[in-house]
């Protein structure tokens, strides 16, 4: 496993040596787990031409969601405490003799940009942009493993809660269970806030849950994903609660079931991003609810819950094999309620099977 890391840092560490920087220092968190499979609260990586160093604020907890440290990156646990471990990386690499020092501009605060120049004034900054990102976009096999398990366990725990009694429960209550049997099954905890929407609720896009009880007859909507090792998936369903039913639920249930199968369908190698959007919004306009559709069909997932690609209608670039990302679309009628279906795919050639689906609970329109 560490020399899965080690060639990870090789990658970048090449990259910084073509652009004039002999150091980089890596600050944005899921950054940090990406070069050294952790990331303590505030940790920052120092990326030396031979040496890498783990700079940390405390000592190291081993909660399993902040990962433990591959063996071949030093760790170093700054003395007292409010010191910045990004700051003190800055100070080491001018210590070391470097005149460059490559830094992740997209994630300093201007607080921390101005401290690295004041500790090391005779250090020019250079921007690493978003170089390790670029690098996280395309999945290698033990991450798509991560996510695999990672989805396995959502599914579970959504498995298990549709064959419990769910009338007169509310949606809190409901989401604090889902997320604790996420754990149960072998999760660090979800991959975000577990959201379940009842009856008009399901109508607001982004609900939060609330001590409104389920009702008979009521759409109930979940959306949640689980944080295994750092990898997050996201999956969404909508049921109806307790009767068969009505006309407009199922027409409206049909119209987002199809328009997302047709976003799914579309997931191939050298597909334009906003193609995807496009494709799956179309359903949606064709039946006059296109204005209901948020302002993505889906996103990236990984060390993030929310990551490139973006599947928008002003996305750029083109989809990669073994690229994971959501498809979403949901239609939200305000006092009424509405209807989301989310899985995490990823991106496959027709060859290979196409895109392969990681959640696999039933889409179908179940009565609970």
């Amino acid at each position: 496993m560490s020399e899965l890391y080690a060639a990870r840092r090789t990658r970048l560490r090449d990259r910084c040596a073509a652009t004039g920087s002999a150091a980089a220092l890596i600050s944005r968190p899921a950054n940090v787990r990406y070069l050294t499979a952790c990331a303590p609260p505030g940790a920052a990586l120092l990326l030396g031409p031979s040496d890498d160093l783990l700079l940390c604020g405390r000592p190291l907890s081993g909660d399993p969601s902040e990962g433990r440290p591959v063996d071949d990156v030093r760790v170093s646990v700054l003395p007292g405490r409010g010191g910045d471990p990004v700051v003190a990386g800055a100070d080491l690499a001018a210590k070391a003799g470097a005149d460059t020092l490559a830094v992740e501009e997209h994630h300093l605060t201007v607080t921390r940009h101005r401290a690295l120049s004041q500790v090391a004034p005779q250090l020019r900054l250079a921007d690493l942009a978003c170089a390790v990102e670029a690098q996280r976009l395309v999945k290698d096999d033990d991450e798509i493993a991560c996510l695999r398990i990672s989805a396995e366990i959502a599914d579970q725990a959504l498995g298990e809660l549709l064959e419990s009694i769910l009338v007169g429960r509310t949606e809190r209550h409901l989401a604090l269970e889902l997320e604790r049997r996420l754990v149960d099954h072998g999760a660090d905890g979800p991959a975000f806030p577990t959201s379940v929407a009842t009856g008009p609720n399901s109508g607001r896009p982004g609900h939060l849950p609330t001590d409104r009880r389920v009702e008979e007859g009521d759409f109930l909507s979940v959306c949640l994903g689980a944080n295994y090792r750092g990898y997050r998936c996201e999956i969404g369903r909508t049921f109806v609660i307790g009767t068969t039913p009505s006309d407009w639920q199922i027409e409206l249930y049909d119209l987002v079931f199809t328009a997302q199968r047709a976003g799914r369908e579309a997931l191939a190698p050298g597909v334009e991003c906003r193609e995807v959007d496009r494709i799956t919004r179309h359903v949606l306009d064709a039946a006059g609810y296109g204005e209901r559709l948020g302002p993505w069909t889906g996103h990236g997932v990984g060390l993030e819950i929310d990551e490139d690609p973006q599947l928008s209608p002003a996305a750029m670039g083109k989809l990669d094999a073994c690229v994971p990302v959501t498809v979403e679309p949901g239609v939200h009628i305000p006092g009424r309620g509405g209807v989301r279906i989310d899985d995490t795919l990823v991106v496959r050639p027709e060859a290979d099977g196409g895109p392969e689906l990681l959640t696999i609970t039933t889409k179908e329109l179940l009565a609970l």
